[in-house]
């Protein structure tokens, strides 16, 4: 296991009986080699005296912005910082996170960080099973933070169930594996399509889908986390990554995305085909916005090139090639003809039947197929959860695969 020898944590505790298990973590986290800072809200120091946590961290521990005639920075925090860790995090503090409100130490710093932030809940089993409670969690995944899975046992109320902080052991074993995976593709090229495609009809009109680009803009940063040198074509869409390593090439029409594409691939190493790309296109785009003259318009469509088709003909040997499927019917067996069809290594397929997949979702769930028929299926995650289990399959093949 990686150790973690200089690396910047804030730890973040909130007014949780867990609270007790952060003189625990501390120690673990510095004995891996890590410098800690805590921040604490009020009420987590109900639970745990930050005279403690002070003593273990050889640091000061922030209760407020505002302490005295001192103004503790949560700016320069959050800049400090290779990683937050919010344990516990209870279901108020969640909410706030969640909904960007910068009422305490944690919450404003939280916002100003730049890190990669952990979240480790802590809460009543009725708390974390309540729907608002599963959309807070939704939500801060959707912004690309990491859930540290709840626990199952007893709980401080007395029942037994989901709920309980992941143990200080748990916690630290999370940021190794996050810390072992940011260099598993250095050196490798990715190239990356997602999002819509745009036909014009005419100057304010178009034929395209209701793609979001969400689960492609998900794959860059997850892949530039790793290390990769990524490309991201990214078609009409108010999306954009979060790292700034991503080179984007943004895009309209499934021809622009195709030239895009094609000058692209042959030097990557890696190629992930996310984009939703319209199969058809008017045949012919007027210069000027159609009037409206009648009760029919008759708009004559002619078929797009195929992108995955093309890219999986030009594959060279040591490339990967990995293709989405979104289907409605017949899932499985379309998806494997794409498979096999397009040359992929591997297919990523969504069912619109599946509640929480698809289009605009801030979730996916998926089935990775590969060739051999080897099948997995995941449970319903957030998209940035999903970009992490579709690589790290890519790099099981890419262990595997002949340079």
């Amino acid at each position: 296991m990686a150790n973690l020898t200089g690396k910047k944590i804030l730890l973040g505790i909130t007014g949780s009986i867990a609270a007790y298990k952060a003189a625990f973590l501390v120690r673990l986290l510095i004995k891996s080699g890590a410098e800690v800072q805590a921040l604490m809200t009020k009420a987590g120091a109900e639970f745990i005296s930050p005279l403690t946590l002070s003593t273990l961290t050889k640091r000061p521990v922030h209760t407020d912005i505002i302490a005295g005639e001192s103004w503790n920075n949560h700016v320069e925090m959050g800049l400090w910082a290779d990683a937050m860790v919010v344990a516990p995090l209870t279901a108020s503090s969640l909410a706030k996170m969640a909904q960007g409100i910068s009422d305490n130490i944690i919450t404003a710093t939280y916002l100003s960080a730049r890190c990669p932030v952990f979240f480790a809940p802590a809460m009543d089993l009725d708390m974390w099973c309540h729907p608002a409670t599963r959309e807070n969690v939704r939500r801060l995944q959707s912004y690309g933070n990491l859930l540290i899975p709840v626990g199952h046992g007893e709980l401080a109320s007395g029942l037994v169930g989901e709920g309980r902080m992941a143990e200080p052991e748990e916690i630290v074993a999370h940021l190794h594996h996050f810390w072992e995976k940011q260099q598993s593709l250095a050196g490798r090229k990715v190239l990356i399509t997602a999002g819509p495609t745009y036909e014009p009809i005419d100057p304010v009109r178009f034929v395209g889908n209701r793609s979001s680009g969400k689960m492609g803009v998900a794959l860059a940063d997850a892949a530039a986390r790793r290390g990769a040198e990524v490309t991201l074509v990214l078609g009409p869409s108010r999306l954009s990554p979060r790292d700034a390593r991503v080179q984007v090439l943004p895009v309209q029409t499934a021809e622009e995305m195709l030239q895009a594409a094609e000058k692209a691939y042959p030097g990557a190493d890696i190629g992930i085909l996310a984009a939703a790309v319209a199969d058809y296109r008017p045949r012919e785009a007027a210069a000027r916005k159609i009037k409206k003259t009648g009760d029919v318009l008759k708009l004559e469509l002619i078929k797009n090139p195929d992108i995955a088709a093309t890219l999986g003909q030009r594959k060279k040997t040591g490339q990967l090639l990995v293709g989405f499927a979104l289907e409605t019917d017949n899932e499985l067996a379309n998806a494997q003809s794409k498979l096999e069809k397009k040359n992929f290594d591997l297919i990523v397929l969504n069912s619109l039947q599946d509640q929480g997949a698809g289009f605009n979702y801030d979730t996916n769930k998926i089935t990775i197929i590969g060739k051999g028929n080897k099948i997995r299926d995941f449970e319903l995650k957030s998209k940035p959860a999903v970009a992490e289990d579709i690589l790290d399959e890519v790099e099981v093949l890419l262990k595997n695969k002949p340079e």
